[in-house]
């Protein structure tokens, strides 16, 4: 095929640079690769022969604006790959897996480069750089000697054979859970199938039934979808059958069993760690996260979970008590718990998802978040509806701060069985300048909530409500990204400080004056009454540590199965109840994430060793937000500048620690964070 006829390697004549969607098909991704591929490795090789010495201009620039193309074609389809993926693209995906890792590692064993980097590297403090500039050096540098550039003879082969299998595994693995999600369906033909859910849950189980094609009502495994079923259902059966379907994601036997794969995954991160000189896989992992090694990491998770673990026993009494006034069974099973929860809350505050919901319609959720973006930062948001995107719920916006537009935002926000389950934050494109010129970044969201039929509103649970503004925080940290290189853009930063931004600003999505404002009944137009917001807020430690030790068991399981010496953990499964009941997890609790669909930490490396972050970010947000409670006023002016400067606006340009201390003034502990959850 030749570039004339692939719109992947020609200019795109699109507002704003954005991807001519309605042109690419899966059959362009592999020649648009190969020539963008054999064009980096021609910038590379160009680089490393010049004649002249380094310097930052001809070496480090040089570097951080080559592959540009590449970058383009691959921002387009792990964007596709995840939000809207077809057989067609998945076959593309798997093949390419190990042919783009093999050149992200010839990228940085190529000799010639690191020869000239580590030069400048050795030198750097007498070079007169910048701080951003001494940033991208060294950010730079580090990736290449974290990308094995200092071996040599048969450890670099062997390096260089570990990243090309783990590529294909991981990327098998994140299909193996996209295909459990998307082919379970629970079916309810009869009425007292539906019996205990409120009208809401089954419009959106009458509409994921339509775009199946089938009769009825459908529970799917989103968490949109099947969280609801299991609070409401009153029909233990149908939730036990649900509950287990959900959990046995990855683990049923089948091209889409995960259990083989994640053992081999765990293996080659092992060898990979021990080929650079590490113990293990987590002591490689958080050497370059804030944390610094993984005992710090679980330093904190253990200082929360034992305040939890007694506050969850305690709820877990008072849901026995709950059961045998309902004539429940009194042994609580994991499918239990959500249901006896709903009705304990509902009991004990008066307070009722099905009564909420209706001030929660999507489209003022949008508005709201919007709305404190502009209060905070202002910006103004603007839908375009002339340009093709990739499906048709997808919806753009422009992006304008100070009469200029900065960014283009975005939002995907209904499940479908092309679609991977949970909720992201992505890019198409990052932020840079060039010639003086700010390029302007383009963000995507993707939720997963479950759709009304057509002509109802969406309406979202107050945790969907988060979910939202949880993710639109990324895109804040990407849209307000003000730097000089894509390679420092705004969340291309440490792991356990990239869940600062988006964490935070759940904060807003709790406030009185927004929620006044944009919770309107869906029928009446009514703001939120005082006394459903006082209920909200009453309840705002129910079941909190049913939530913590959810996510602390799935975050000691992942620092613990990464920090095993043993390449051989070949029973993932029985690794896992054997640690969870080594920590004491009782086992009506559950955990968010069990081993075979853990994408997070299977995936990809991204979140692996990594899934305390929320928690290490959830500290400094807690500790955050009190900057603004201290001044009064949730959306304060001078406190938002700050947040602005130091926080959204500088990504991974400055060192992290740093930007916090600018921001704050001080250093965060876990005090805050144990009085958000209510557990001190």
């Amino acid at each position: 095929m030749s570039s004339e006829n692939n719109p992947l390697l020609q200019d795109w004549q699109t507002p704003y640079g954005l991807p001519p969607f309605d042109q690419i098909l899966p059959e362009h991704f592999s020649p648009a690769f190969a020539t963008a591929i054999l064009l980096h490795l021609d910038e590379l090789n160009t680089l490393a022969a010049q004649t002249s010495l380094p310097d930052f201009a001809n070496t480090v620039e040089s570097f951080a604006n080559a592959g540009l193309l590449l970058a383009r074609i691959q921002g387009v389809f792990e964007n596709l790959t995840a939000s809207e993926t077809s057989p067609a693209l998945e076959a593309i995906e798997l093949t390419l897996a190990p042919q783009l890792a093999a050149h992200r590692n010839a990228v940085y064993q190529q000799d010639g480069v690191f020869i000239r980097l580590d030069a400048l590297y050795q030198q750097r403090r007498d070079l007169g750089l910048n701080t951003e500039k001494m940033r991208l050096l060294e950010r730079i540098h580090l990736d290449f000697v974290r990308n094995g550039a200092k071996l040599s003879g048969e450890p670099r082969l062997r390096f260089a054979a570990i990243v090309a299998e783990l590529a294909t595994l991981c990327t098998q693995f994140a299909q193996n859970v996209r295909s459990d999600e998307a082919e379970y369906r629970l079916v309810l033909n009869h009425e007292n199938d539906l019996a205990g859910l409120p009208d809401s849950i089954k419009s959106s189980a009458k509409q994921a039934a339509a775009d199946r094609g089938v009769d009825g009502y459908v529970i799917t495994l989103s968490r949109s979808s099947v969280v609801p079923f299991l609070t409401y259902s009153s029909r233990r059966d149908l939730r036990e059958v649900a509950h287990k379907a959900w959990k046995a994601r990855g683990e049923n036997a089948g091209n889409a069993d995960n259990r083989p794969i994640a053992p081999r995954i765990l293996a080659l991160r092992l060898e990979q760690s021990q080929l650079l000189g590490y113990a293990n896989f987590a002591d490689y992992a958080l050497s370059d996260r804030m944390a610094g090694t993984p005992q710090a990491a679980l330093d904190l998770l253990q200082k929360v979970w034992t305040p939890a673990l007694k506050r969850v026993l305690e709820e877990q009494a008072d849901l026995q008590t709950l059961a045998a006034e309902l004539g429940e069974p009194l042994d609580i099973q994991p499918w239990d718990w959500f249901y006896l929860a709903e009705q304990q809350r509902l009991a004990r505050f008066d307070l009722d998802d099905a009564e909420i919901k209706p001030y929660f319609a999507l489209e003022n959720m949008i508005a709201a978040a919007f709305d404190c973006a502009h209060r905070l930062f202002g910006l103004s948001f603007k839908e375009r509806f002339d340009v093709p995107l990739y499906h048709p719920d997808a919806r753009l916006w422009e992006v304008s701060r100070q009469g200029a537009v900065i960014g283009l935002f975005i939002g995907d926000n209904f499940s479908r069985t092309s679609k991977q389950g949970g909720a992201w934050m992505h890019e198409f494109r990052s932020q840079s300048r060039s010639e003086g010129q700010r390029i302007v970044p383009i963000v995507i969201n993707n939720n997963n909530f479950s759709k009304a039929p057509a002509g109802q509103a969406t309406l979202l649970s107050f945790d969907d409500v988060r979910t939202l503004f949880h993710e639109f925080g990324h895109g804040l940290h990407g849209l307000l990204s003000d730097v000089e290189y894509r390679q420092l853009a705004g969340p291309a930063v440490a792991r356990d400080y990239v869940e600062l931004p988006s964490q935070l600003y759940e904060n807003w999505a709790e406030q009185d004056e927004v929620l006044k404002k944009h919770a309107l009944h869906i029928e009446t137009g009514a703001a939120i009454p005082d006394a459903l917001l006082a209920k909200i807020k009453n309840a705002r430690f129910f079941n909190q540590g049913f939530e913590t030790v959810r996510y602390l068991g799935s975050a000691l399981l992942d620092l613990q199965i990464h920090l095993d010496l043993s390449s051989d953990v070949n029973d993932i499964s029985a690794f896992e109840a054997a640690t969870l009941k080594k920590i004491g997890l009782p086992k009506a609790v559950g955990i968010n994430h069990r081993l075979p669909h853990f994408g997070h930490i299977f995936a990809s490396d991204g979140y692996a060793a990594g899934y305390y972050v929320y928690m290490w970010a959830e500290v400094l947000e807690a500790d955050a937000f009190d900057a603004f409670i201290e001044s009064g006023n949730p959306f304060d002016p001078a406190t938002a500048e700050r947040l602005y400067q130091h926080i959204y606006s500088v990504g991974n340009s400055v060192d992290p620690a740093q930007s916090y201390l600018a921001f704050r003034g001080h250093t965060a502990d876990v005090g805050p964070l144990l009085g958000k959850r209510g557990l001190n």
